[in-house]
Order: structure tokens, then C-alpha cells, then sequence
């Protein structure tokens, strides 16, 4: 079961109360960092931990006029392996203070893309409470890998021929197509004479005469 720690300083804001309600695994106590931990195991049964920095809309507005923010989201990318940002409040966080919204903007646009701390708004304390019984259950589930990197079909036959009589001098993709055509096989492209090789459209002399060098010259190590 996944074990919440919540700082002591957060228990007036009822997210304590409105966790216990969810029957919830929560301990109160001072925290250094974050607001909120989440700790559980994951399948190697290696402790794996979720910090959560708090903030209503008008704190994050003034962690950032004090800088606050930098250093915390600093702390929290250091010391949890995962680090988030709740945001909780419901109204136009750009017209609460006299502050550049572009400023909000800039901030918000460091953080996921400087920082890479994800953002979560929720619209009061009930639901963030509600997300973060969410978050607890999704890592009690069991999870698996999922791959960001698109796998490849391996190259067809008919590819892997045009990739290999493209390898040859002065040869695109569509004289390598023509090659194949008239010569039926990569073996007839290679064994075809210059003049033979001049059969075929755009290719005259000199590129025929190329090919064959490439072909035929004797390797020499350096």
C-alpha cells in the first residue's frame, strides 16, 4: 500500500482530513522538501518516491515574485523520483496580483520544459486530495514499460534490394528500381557490363564505367 506523508504545515489546509477520508495510509509530520510524499515500491521492489510541491494559485504567484519556486523545484527534481507541481485554485491566475501575465507564462514554461516537473491544476483541496488517491492507487497497480521509441518493421526484401544497388555510384532510389527491373536481382545488377549498364535510362558512360570500378577494382587496405 502506498505510504502518504503530508507536512504538518499543510494540515489547516484540510488536504489531512480529506485524505484520512479516502482511507488513505497518511502520517503527518515536518517535512524538509515537498509538500506531499508518496511512497510505494516498484516491481524490483525498489522504493520509489512522488513529491509533490503544493501551491494555491496565489502562493505560486508569490514564489515566484520571491524566487522560491527555483530553489523548491530544484530540491524536488534532486531528492524524489517524481517530482510534481499541484496548483490548486479555480480562478484567472493572470488578473490575481498586478504581475505581467507573461511572467506566469514564462515560469510555467521553465518549469515543464527547463525543469520537466509536470503541472497538475486541481480546483480545491477535495480534489487534490482526489488526485492524489489517484496517483496512490495507479502505483499500487502493476504497471509495465511503455516504449517512447517507435518501433520499425524490418525492411522488406524488395527494400533491402534497392537499399543495396543504391550503394552504387551515381544510383538514387529510382535508377536503383530500373536497375532491378531490367537486370532482375542484385546479383544481375553487379554482373552486368558497362554496356550493359548503359541500357538503362540516365545512365550513361562515365556512370556506367563507375559502377563497374567500384565492382571490380581489387580492395586495398590502407
Amino acid at each position: 500500500m502506498t505510504h502518504i506523508i503530508v507536512d504538518q504545515r499543510e494540515r489547516p489546509s484540510g488536504i489531512v482530513a480529506e485524505l484520512v477520508k479516502k482511507k488513505l495510509d497518511v502520517e503527518v509530520r515536518q517535512l524538509v522538501s515537498a509538500d506531499v510524499i508518496l511512497q510505494t515500491k516498484d516491481r524490483e521492489n525498489n522504493i520509489v518516491t512522488v513529491g509533490i510541491e503544493k501551491k494555491t494559485q496565489s502562493d505560486f504567484i508569490n514564489s515566484i515574485i520571491d524566487k522560491r519556486i527555483i530553489q523548491q523545484l530544484i530540491v524536488l527534481k534532486e531528492q524524489f523520483t517524481v517530482p510534481l507541481l499541484v496548483i490548486e485554485g479555480s480562478k484567472n491566475i493572470y488578473t490575481l496580483r498586478n504581475f505581467h501575465p507573461n511572467a506566469i507564462r514564462g515560469m510555467l514554461a521553465s518549469i515543464a520544459i527547463d525543469f520537466q516537473v509536470p503541472i497538475i491544476y486541481t480546483k480545491n483541496v477535495r480534489d487534490t486530495a482526489s488526485l492524489i488517491h489517484v496517483i496512490a492507487k495507479r502505483w499500487e497497480q502493476p504497471r509495465r514499460h511503455i516504449s517512447l521509441l517507435k518501433k520499425k518493421k524490418p525492411p522488406e526484401l524488395k527494400e533491402q534490394q534497392e537499399f543495396m544497388v543504391e550503394s552504387l555510384p551515381g544510383i538514387g532510389n529510382g535508377l536503383a528500381r530500373e536497375l532491378l527491373k531490367k537486370f532482375k536481382s542484385v546479383r544481375g545488377v553487379v554482373n552486368a557490363e558497362a554496356d550493359a549498364l548503359r541500357g538503362v535510362d540516365k545512365i550513361g558512360k562515365k556512370k556506367a564505367e563507375g559502377i563497374r570500378l567500384v565492382l571490380d577494382a581489387a580492395y586495398k587496405e590502407l
